[in-house]
């Protein structure tokens, strides 16, 4: 089969590396404008140095983008991490169509943070999806998914870096093969069963210190690494990383400052103790607990709001 890829960043790369190492036929990728000509889209770098033909447009709706896709005249597409809305009339254009790998257990968690919401709604379980993308945002029939628990100390890092991440170009892989063989599915999805969250951004992370213990961990885990679960601190917007969570209940007010070491320190909350090891001032840079105690002059006493 002739394939397209469209994607971005590393996700993109690594599935096209995987693509490569399984003998596919790679005819063209898609991926956006480099912002800074210094430092590519590593999608592009990589595809260059396998002699793949590049191309990038501000808009996939553009008549140049597609026609140049059809000029590649593929026979399957494959998107993976892509922002851009992509038409129909390259959707469907390819004699096989078009797959999309969606980091949800579709219908559930459709939209753009997918990973972060499951975490912070508490969940156990998540998945990923490879689906027939249509008109709709993530509404496709499904070709396949795979499951995986969201562990207790599980952040919207680990989950998609050690899980989601590999077991996603795995799926795709195998979406080819099933496609190649004309076995692969288009199981239609249940939209009663939907669920749609927009981009998970800095105010959704904001902390209520009256909520539930579990809550506010699961907030912080799911905001780890971005956009980050926040707090003031007098004039200071923190936001805090690298969390764990105690049953024990120090009695004091939800947000006050507790058991200072020198590598983190615990935050009082409604029966228990969250204690954090990074923490990121306004828009510093993220920087270990000890610093922020030293340069922030932190005691035990200290609030949070």
């Amino acid at each position: 089969m002739k394939i397209v890829l469209i994607g971005q960043a590393a996700f993109a790369k690594d599935t096209l590396s995987a693509l490569i190492e399984h003998n596919e036929n790679i005819v063209g990728v898609f991926c956006p404008p480099d912002k800074d000509p210094t430092k590519p889209d590593p999608l592009k770098s990589f595809s260059l140095e396998h002699s793949i033909e590049v191309f990038q447009y501000n808009r996939m709706r553009s008549a140049e983008a597609i026609n140049a896709f059809k000029k590649l005249q593929p026979d399957l597409c494959i998107m993976a991490f892509v922002t851009d809305i992509i038409p129909n009339e390259i959707l469907e254009y390819p004699n096989f169509g078009t797959i999309q790998y969606h980091p949800s257990l579709l219908p559930k968690h459709r939209g753009p943070s997918s990973i972060n919401w499951p975490i912070i709604k508490g969940e156990n379980f998540t998945g990923l999806s490879i689906f027939w993308p249509d008109e709709g945002l993530d509404t496709g029939p499904i070709l396949l998914q795979k499951q995986v628990e969201i562990e207790k100390n599980d952040t919207l890092g680990t989950l998609y870096f050690t899980k989601l991440y590999p077991l996603g170009i795995e799926a795709i892989i195998e979406s080819v093969d099933l496609v190649r063989s004309g076995k692969a599915p288009k199981t239609p999805q249940n939209h009663e069963l939907a669920t749609y969250e927009g981009w998970c951004k800095s105010e959704n992370g904001k902390i209520d210190w009256n909520a539930d213990k579990n809550a506010i961990f699961n907030l912080i885990r799911g905001c780890d690494p971005s956009p980050g679960a926040n707090t003031n601190f007098g004039s200071h917007i923190v936001s805090l990383f690298d969390a764990t969570i105690q049953d024990y209940n120090p009695g004091l007010k939800p947000g006050t400052i507790n058991q200072i070491k020198s590598d983190q320190f615990s935050i009082a909350v409604n029966n228990g103790n969250i204690n954090i090891s990074r923490v990121k001032v306004d828009s510093g840079k993220k920087i270990n607990s000890g610093d922020f105690i030293k340069n922030m002059n932190i005691s035990e006493g200290n609030t949070f709001n």
